[in-house]
């Protein structure tokens, strides 16, 4: 008679368990991921990175209070052992990986656990690529990959002076036009142009319901915007730096027209890929 009390008392902790709402596990997930968001809060908070990140959690939280309604009442098998997989070893990369790793992992487990209730025909890359952004990567993407995007930009922007007619050579990350040395420095290499680049065309591919080959496809289209946008940027304010010093105002000018030009070609480029898609 005990054993069937147990099985009974056993039997209703499930049916209680599969009354939750889609929202509640989600909401445990997060919870059981707390000691990466407490991290990335942290990051944030003693300034070691831009806060850009806040803009992609910003657009994820208003997409999943403008989903809640629609969702699945029963989780996608695949995308839930995904999930709870990833966030088992996000949990463990504690004890043997760095912080943003172990973050990543979270971001993608969460991801995970909302693809696995999510309402079908939602394209899966836009929603993890917006988690990914969400974390505080900025300045660790500068250090890895700062220096290459400061090498190419030089490089590209040296062959358009010497097109234009101007003596112009480079040497390392730096430039010598017309007898000026000029540095390219860490602010031209790009990185906070890729990031807001990026954001615009995961944002932009979520909220239109672009299918998820469209999206692939447009990728490597959003990277060689930003590499001629700032290759541009860097050309125009190298020109000018060369006759003498500019003001501040001048760089941040021009560094904002070409970042709009940037993200306008890039929502553009989205908007055309969802409407070139079949209904």
């Amino acid at each position: 008679m005990g054993t069937v009390l147990s099985t009974c008392a056993i039997g209703r902790w499930l049916g209680r368990f599969e009354a939750m709402p889609p929202l509640a596990w989600l909401g445990l997930q997060a919870v059981a991921l707390w000691p990466h968001w407490r991290w990335a809060a942290g990051r944030l908070a003693d300034g070691s990175d831009d806060p850009l990140g806040l803009a992609a959690a910003a657009v994820l939280l208003g997409w999943v209070v403008w989903q809640a309604p629609g969702l699945r009442g029963s989780a996608r098998p695949g995308w839930w052992v995904a999930a709870g997989a990833l966030t088992l070893l996000a949990t463990a990369s504690q004890a043997f990986a760095p912080p943003l790793a172990g973050a990543l992992l979270a971001a993608l487990a969460l991801a995970c656990g909302w693809r696995a209730i999510a309402p079908s025909g939602q394209a899966t890359l836009p929603l993890a690529g917006l988690a990914v952004l969400s974390l505080p990567a900025v300045s660790s993407l500068q250090f890895y990959a700062g220096f290459p995007l400061r090498l190419v930009t030089a490089q590209c922007s040296t062959w358009l002076l010497q097109l234009a007619g101007r003596a112009a050579e480079r040497s390392g990350t730096a430039m010598v036009v017309d007898g000026q040395l000029v540095i390219v420095d860490a602010p031209c290499s790009g990185v906070q142009m890729v990031w807001m680049a990026y954001f615009c065309a995961c944002a932009m591919a979520l909220l239109g319901g672009l299918r998820e080959r469209s999206f692939i496809r447009r990728l490597p289209l959003v990277g060689a915007l930003v590499l001629g946008g700032n290759v541009l940027r860097n050309t125009v304010l190298v020109a000018l730096e060369s006759r003498g010093p500019l003001a501040d105002a001048w760089h941040q000018g021009i560094g904002l027209a070409v970042l709009a030009m940037v993200c306008a070609a890039v929502t553009m480029l989205m908007r055309e890929g969802r409407d070139a898609a079949p209904q």
